[in-house]
């Protein structure tokens, strides 16, 4: 199917061929009909793209912070290759999209057939959550309703501004949000008065049932407001436009009575002036996209309402009560679409975002046969025969995820030859299309079942989100796959135990976990140096892991399984790598309350059968200054550290070790896993120790789980 792409790196806007997307849980599969050029968000997107480097960096100086501290800990050339890898990946643009459903769950409240409103991108089929669409009326036709969903950003405005019946109300910008707005607001019984530069959009407003205020003429807007309401001072104002001056939040309090209300739906400056909202008592809120909800997984991925007594407007509701508004023709569109685009041309409506006057781009989908699903995969250029693979010296391997992680760090270090690239699987297929194309794969698409029913693929690399890792190597270790896995290997006993089964009954088959620390060329230097030292080890891991946001999927227990299970296990295996004796105890300790109430911050002390002990300090709290990771030991009278995994010695010794950058190890277990598993059928890490350490670090997560639960037990 065809999608609409942009990359934000080279400025490209692209119609791409990509695979069909998979119908997510809780989702329903869209095939589209209609979809809205957002003249606002996706020319911000074009825009940002075509700028150059130091465009890009003076629009988010608070990126650029980021990336010089993250020079400063891992150093210039990992940092230029993150930041590129993030600019190059494209990302879907629309989020106004109207189609007819083809396929749902048998708990939907949709059906098969059901014509609907999304917040789906550009796409010929889009998987949306059921949360994120609504059904259209019979009465209000495609064209329409292809209005909704930014109707509802305007709407969302207005609920936070609460006007009532015959207030006055100023819609500061009348682009298609504003105009949606006005219209709005005129059904509420409100008296509007709308500014903007444009004539032509004057009218239209006027049109509508609002005063208006012409900048380009030089009249005043806050002289004809004080007019307006004969000296009063309006009620209300939303602020709709698109600037960077602080000019139009101060002029929209001058404009405001005493105690009046200020709310912004577009992109403003925000320098404001005390005095300004002081004297008068002023109300000022940010408008959050289209209603509550937007930005919350559990409404938008997981599919879990407000319950309407609580929340009575949703993000959902507000799509419906826009199309009620359409169905009544309180809301009219017809005179604010000025482009009409067939999907094939729609680079075109690209180009006329930059036009004068444009406003409401409509992209028209033909209506045909549903684009084939996910049953077979997409070539990527031209069909090929590939090498044979069969466990080969030339073994042939298929990625499931394409995520930031798997195209910056884990496919650049595929061999270059002796490899059959086979095919990347991603959820949405366009990360998978990008990867695919970028790093020579022969295919991608939406489907692991594609990927594991082909005999020709030997080995998979698993690298989706944390919940899935056990599930999906026990299939593909079902269907003959040698398994390349990012950690962690389970997120609870019940899948190590099942993972574990699978391996004792597929014994040639070969596993990895993603435990690249223990190929670092620190790594394996230390363990040269640690030769001299014959006696029990002490090992000090300081992790300074920072900050991640409670609402990041790597803190939510179902997803990410938290911090210990996602993170911390790479350092368990490290110690374990080092040390080279079973481990024989697990004590971990929380932080409780304050920075350490999300299970980040904590101390987990091993012990091991050869006498050596270890202590991992997995810490939140610190300061990014401070180098990420540390390893020191204390063995044979000598101390070793590995610092970053930049630069690593022996305390009073000679022996130190560089690198140019920071060498965490990915590339020697990528070609561990090729080599050993792949072409030797070997096991790059014991299959014993890849189950303790996955076993040590869910005793360690159940400990600390534990002790921050029982800290805010009330007493």
């Amino acid at each position: 199917m065809k999608q609409i792409l942009q990359n934000l790196g080279s400025g490209e806007t692209l119609l791409a061929d990509v695979p069909c997307p998979r119908r997510a849980q809780g989702s329903v599969l869209i095939q589209s009909l209609r979809s809205l050029v957002s003249l606002g968000t996706e020319k911000m997107l074009v825009d940002f793209g075509k700028g150059g480097y130091l465009a890009k960096a003076r629009s988010q100086p608070d990126k650029v912070k980021q990336v010089i501290q993250k020079i400063k800990t891992d150093g210039l050339l990992t940092t230029v290759d993150a930041v590129r890898a993030k600019l190059d990946t494209p990302i879907p643009l629309g989020y106004c999209n109207v189609g007819v459903v083809t396929e749902t769950s048998r708990q939907s409240r949709f059906a098969v057939g059901d014509r609907v409103v999304s917040n789906g991108p550009h796409a010929e089929m889009v998987s949306v959550s059921e949360n994120l669409v609504a059904k259209i009326p019979s009465g209000v036709c495609d064209e329409a309703a292809a209005y909704t969903v930014v109707s509802a950003i305007g709407l969302q405005g207005i609920r936070l501004l609460q006007p009532t019946l015959g207030e006055r109300i100023v819609v500061s910008g009348l682009g298609l949000i504003g105009l949606l707005t006005v219209q709005m607001l005129c059904a509420q019984g409100c008296q509007v008065l709308g500014i903007d530069f444009d004539e032509h959009k004057l009218k239209l407003a006027e049109s509508f049932g609002a005063m208006t205020v012409n900048l380009a003429a030089d009249e005043d807007p806050v002289r004809v407001a004080e007019y307006w309401t004969g000296g009063q001072g309006v009620d209300g104002v939303l602020v709709t436009a698109s600037t960077k001056s602080d000019e139009l939040i101060h002029q929209a309090a001058t404009m405001c009575r005493k105690r009046g209300r200020i709310v912004l739906v577009g992109v403003v400056g925000l320098n404001l002036r005390r005095a300004d909202f002081y004297e008068k008592e002023l109300s000022f809120q940010v408008s959050c996209s289209y209603g509550p909800g937007r930005y919350d997984a559990n409404y938008e991925q997981r599919g879990l309402d407000y319950p309407i007594g609580f929340v009575r407007w949703t993000e959902q509701r507000n799509f419906e009560a826009v199309l009620q508004l359409l169905e009544s023709g309180k809301i009219n569109t017809n005179s604010l679409t000025t482009h009409r685009f067939k999907f094939d041309e729609a680079l075109k409506g690209y180009d006329a975002i930059h036009e004068k006057g444009a406003m409401g781009i409509l992209l028209e989908y033909e209506q045909q046969a549903r684009p084939e699903r996910n049953s077979r995969l997409l070539w990527v250029g031209k069909p090929t025969a590939d090498q044979p693979g069969s466990k080969t010296e030339t073994p042939s391997v298929a990625f499931i995820g394409a995520g930031g992680f798997t195209t910056r760090m884990l496919l650049p270090l595929l061999p270059s030859e002796n490899l059959v690239r086979h095919s990347i699987i991603s959820g949405t297929g366009v990360s998978a299309s990008h990867a695919a194309k970028k790093f020579g794969f022969s295919r991608c698409g939406t489907e692991m079942r594609a990927v594991l029913e082909d005999e020709t693929v030997d080995a998979v690399f698993i690298t989706t989100p944390h919940n899935t890792h056990a599930s999906f190597v026990v299939q593909a270790l079902e269907h003959g796959k040698h398994v390349f896995v990012e950690k962690p290997l389970a997120m609870n006993r019940e899948e190590l135990a099942q993972v574990t089964a699978c391996l004792n009954d597929h014994p040639s088959q070969r596993l990895m976990v993603g435990f690249n620390r223990r190929f670092s060329p620190h790594t394996v230097a230390l363990k040269s140096w640690l030769r001299s030292a014959h006696s029990s080890k002490a090992l000090v891991l300081t992790i300074n892991g920072g900050k991640i946001p409670a609402d990041h999927w790597t803190q939510d227990l179902e997803v990410g399984g938290g911090r210990i299970i996602g993170e911390a296990c790479h350092f368990i295996d490290l110690a374990r790598f080092v040390v080279d004796s079973p481990i024989e105890k697990v004590v971990a300790t929380a932080m409780r309350s304050g920075d350490g109430r999300l299970g980040d911050c904590a101390a987990i002390q091993l012990a091991f059968q050869d006498g050596s002990i270890a202590t991992i300090h997995y810490l939140a709290n610190g300061n990014s200054a401070f180098p990420k990771e540390r390893v020191e030991v204390f063995a044979g009278g000598k101390v070793f550290v590995v610092n970053n995994f930049r630069r690593s010695f022996v305390v009073g010794d000679k022996k130190s070790l560089k690198t140019r950058s920071q060498d965490k190890g990915h590339a020697g277990g990528v070609e561990a896993f090729i080599q050993r598993a792949c072409r030797e059928g070997h096991w790059p890490i014991p299959p014993q120790e890849l189950a303790e350490v996955s076993l040590a670090t869910l005793d360690a997560d159940e400990q600390i789980r534990s002790q921050i639960s029982a800290s805010i037990e009330p007493a």
